[in-house]
C-alpha cells in the first residue's frame, strides 16, 4: 500500500470511528430515552451518522472525485442501504436469537459494513483509487 492511500485508509478510519461513536450514541439515546424499537432505532441512527460520514469524507478522504455533490451522495446512499440491510439482519439474529445486548450487536457489525462501506466508495463512487 502506498502512502496515499494508507493516509485515505487511515483518514477514513477516524473519520469511519467518529461517525460511528455517533451512530453508537444517536442508538443509545433513540432506545433508551425515546423507547424506540431498536432496529427502528439503528437505522435512524445509520442514516444520520452515515450522512455526515459522506460530508466528512467527501472534503478530507476522497479528494479529487469528479461525481458531483448530490450524485455522489446518491450512490453514497446506495452503497449505505446495503450496509443497512446488513446491520438490520445481523441486529435481529444477535439480539433475538443470540439475546446479545443491541449495542453489543452494533458494535460487533460495525467492522464488516464499515470494511465494505470504505472499498465500495473507493473505487466505485469517488473512483480514486488509481489517481494517486
Amino acid at each position: 500500500m502506498n502512502k496515499v492511500a494508507l493516509k485515505r485508509f487511515l483518514t477514513y478510519s477516524v473519520v469511519g470511528v467518529s461517525t460511528f461513536a455517533l451512530d453508537l450514541l444517536l442508538l443509545f439515546v433513540f432506545v433508551e430515552f425515546f423507547l424506540w424499537n431498536y432496529l427502528i432505532a439503528a437505522g435512524v441512527a445509520f442514516c444520520i451518522a452515515v450522512s455526515v460520514n459522506y460530508v466528512i469524507s467527501r472534503r478530507f478522504v476522497f479528494t479529487g472525485t469528479l461525481r458531483p455533490l448530490g450524485e455522489g451522495y446518491v450512490w453514497f446512499c446506495i452503497i449505505a442501504a446495503t450496509g443497512l440491510a446488513t446491520i438490520t439482519f445481523f441486529m435481529f439474529v444477535f439480539v433475538e436469537l443470540f439475546h446479545w445486548n443491541y449495542l453489543l450487536s452494533r458494535i460487533v457489525i460495525a467492522g464488516m459494513v464499515g470494511i465494505w462501506g470504505y472499498l465500495m466508495n473507493l473505487y466505485f463512487n469517488f473512483k480514486v483509487a488509481g489517481k494517486y
